[in-house]
């Protein structure tokens, strides 16, 4: 009797021994195969051939693309409600002083007519240096000082702001928004185009560029520099407005309009190229008849800063 409950025990021991030793395997296989596979959001804009915004397109009007690869829209939505994170940023430098009490009115009225409960706004102003004005609040109140608050520099650290703007918007919640008053021209050369272009697209941040020409006459302009606020725009999924067409509060408007009609299409990427760390993205509306409509949305993402809130 002892010796055939020895035999069990040993038998037992044996089978328990197998397993343990069968668990890293079993483990370690799960982790090969794992798919850690993130939402990816793009928010998009369509307009027609004269500029006017398109609404009332459904899901199956849109086609998207990664690396060229054909992806299914996952999550689609219309004039999203998604919170909106503002940071209003006002060129504030020698270069564009003449306008600075009108871009101090126009920012309150655009705050103003803009924001919701859910949405929050920041101002900084960028001239020698990077000054925030106002955190990130729906308070008008705080907003309004905020714009009273500005002071201005010599200098244009241009890229210094959209580089720490778009850290500062990668730590909020929802659609993330850089609006940029300046004629573009930067004077600081600290940090570089691609580094702020970068900074933006890693942190998933629309740059709208209001552009203010401060002399009409091309040698007192900064082309190279309108030439920058624009692709900024166009890259990230924003748009670009020059303020000399309608002013300043016309231009407001039509980043407030454009923010209250866009549409979000998310997916989660299937078929991705490995080993790439910038993913490219593109839009389209197949069947539209070509030139119908413009699309605008951020041209891709970084494999490994992935926005995945919503």
């Amino acid at each position: 009797m002892r010796g055939r409950w020895v035999r069990r025990a040993a038998k037992a021991l044996c089978l328990a021994c197998s397993l343990a030793f069968a668990w890293p395997s079993a483990r370690a296989q799960d982790v090969t195969f794992k798919m850690d596979v993130k939402l990816v959001n793009v928010f998009v804009n369509v307009t027609d051939q004269n500029g006017a915004i398109v609404g009332g397109l459904s899901r199956d009007d849109f086609a998207l693309f990664e690396d060229g690869r054909p992806q299914k829209i996952s999550l689609f939505e219309r004039q999203s409600e998604v919170p909106l994170n503002i940071t209003l940023a006002i060129d504030t430098s020698d270069s564009v002083y003449k306008d600075r009490a009108l871009e101090h009115d126009a920012g309150k009225r655009f705050a103003l007519a803009l924001l919701r409960p859910q949405d929050q706004m920041s101002v900084i102003e960028f001239a020698t240096f990077v000054t925030e004005r106002t955190s990130f609040t729906n308070n008008l109140k705080q907003i309004d000082h905020g714009l009273d608050s500005l002071r201005g520099g010599d200098s244009t650290a241009l890229y210094d702001a959209i580089y720490l703007a778009s850290q500062r918007l990668g730590q909020k919640q929802g659609r993330k928004i850089l609006v940029l008053v300046s004629d573009g021209g930067d004077t600081a050369k600290s940090t570089t185009y691609p580094q702020a272009l970068e900074q933006a697209l890693r942190n998933e941040v629309m740059i709208y560029s209001i552009i203010d020409v401060p002399i009409e006459a091309s040698a007192g302009r900064d082309i190279g520099g309108e030439h920058a606020l624009i692709t900024l725009a166009e890259q990230t999924g924003g748009k670009s407005f020059y303020a000399d067409q309608g002013g300043l509060d016309q231009a407001f408007k039509k980043v407030s309009d454009d923010l209250r009609t866009q549409y979000l299409l998310g997916y989660y990427p299937q078929n991705q190229v490995p080993g790439s760390d910038f993913h490219r993205i593109r839009v389209t509306i197949p069947r539209a008849a070509l030139g119908q409509y413009s699309i605008s949305s951020r041209t891709g993402y970084y494999a490994d800063s992935t926005a995945k809130r919503h």
